[in-house]
């Protein structure tokens, strides 16, 4: 027992005495540790500094472009034709046979002239028997008229002569309105389309014979939908296409109806065409309708370039070589194209490729 208490005092003694120096060397060796994290993030900045190729190889390659405000213009594009306003298909007037044509395809006509004529010889033939018939009653009613007028004969005679005149006058104005009936006369001035007859050929009222279209005065017209109403109106600005010529031409809307289509809830536009091409009446146009325009330049940006989270939308841009998040506002957008309201200003470097590479923070390189 005596020596069971011994050993175990000895053992209390000897951890009693260790135990300083144990906590002495792991203080020393926690502050020889602190020494030596202080001395490794100093060589690591240190190292960050002059070494270059560890710099290049944390950073991402990015192209940064400066925004430039400008006009935004938004549009409705519609399909039309081209139209004359003067396009005529002309038949006689009375049946007959054709007898005379003076035009061609191609020819140019002016107002009035005629372009063809129909057997009119019995027409004729009774116009010279009126006529002469006529002179013979003016005579007549002359001289009644001047014995009349100093007193001498009967006012009967003086009514007869005046009658028989003014009868012979109105049947001589019948036939000569038959005769002019029987001649196609052109209405306009224009150029000869078509030429559907024949000599001898029998025509009637209502068939087409020649058709002249005046192509100094062509317009496109088209169909809008009704719910573009508020927006076109005349003198809105306006791209012309012709797919067909492979050409375009700016202009304005001429004419822009307030009447809406009941069937097709559509109203109609017109484009006054110059005359510097050759362009065909019934050609397919596309027009291309400016509906909005912004008063003065802003900020414009294409759309896959704007990235939407969540509660904002933002996009990315470079300064002092990092990427910076910018939260943007964004107003119409058209044809891939978005007005920004408000987050951005001129002169911005807008991350255009790698900005789906990159977070905010990021090292960036820009590249030339």
């Amino acid at each position: 027992m005596t020596n069971k208490l011994l050993y175990i005092s000895i053992a209390t003694l000897m951890v009693a005495c260790g135990t300083p120096d144990k906590k002495a060397e792991l203080e020393k060796l926690k502050k020889q540790k602190s020494e030596l994290e202080s001395k490794i993030t100093s060589l690591e900045e240190e190292v960050k500094k002059t070494d270059t190729t560890a710099v290049k190889e944390k950073t991402i390659e990015v192209v940064a472009n400066p925004i430039q405000p400008e006009i935004f213009k938004t549009y409705i594009e519609v399909q039309g034709r081209i139209d004359a306003d003067e396009n005529v298909s002309l038949s006689t007037q009375m049946p007959g046979t054709i007898t005379q044509i003076n035009v061609k395809v191609g020819d140019q006509v002016t107002k009035g002239q005629e372009l063809a004529l129909t057997e009119a010889r019995s027409i004729q033939q009774q116009i010279s028997d009126v006529q002469t018939n006529l002179d013979l009653a003016k005579q007549v009613y002359d001289r009644q008229k001047n014995l009349w007028d100093q007193k001498i004969g009967t006012e009967i005679q003086y009514l007869q002569a005046k009658t028989n005149k003014e009868s012979l006058e109105k049947k001589l104005s019948t036939l000569q309105e038959q005769l002019r009936m029987s001649k196609i006369v052109s209405p306009i001035d224009g150029t000869v389309d078509a030429v559907n007859i024949k000599l001898g050929q029998m025509v009637a009222p209502g068939l087409p014979a020649i058709t002249v279209i005046n192509f100094s005065n062509l317009k496109v017209k088209a169909d809008v939908a009704e719910s573009y109403a508020a927006r076109i109106k005349k003198g809105n600005e306006v791209l012309v296409l012709f797919p067909d010529m492979k050409d375009s031409m700016l202009a304005k809307i001429n004419y822009s109806s307030r009447a809406i289509n009941t069937l097709s809830r559509t109203f109609g536009v017109e484009v006054l065409l110059d005359n510097s091409k050759e362009y065909h009446p019934n050609m397919v146009a596309k027009l291309k309708i400016n509906d909005f325009q912004s008063p003065t330049p802003e900020i414009v940006l294409p759309v896959k370039f704007i990235q939407r989270g969540t509660t904002e939308t933002y996009v990315y841009v470079a300064e002092n070589n990092k990427v910076v998040k910018k939260v943007i506002t964004t107003g119409k957008e058209y044809n891939g194209l978005a007005e920004v309201t408000n987050g951005l200003k001129a002169g911005d470097l807008l991350i255009t490729a790698g900005y789906d590479l990159v977070n905010e923070g990021d090292a960036i390189t820009l590249k030339k």
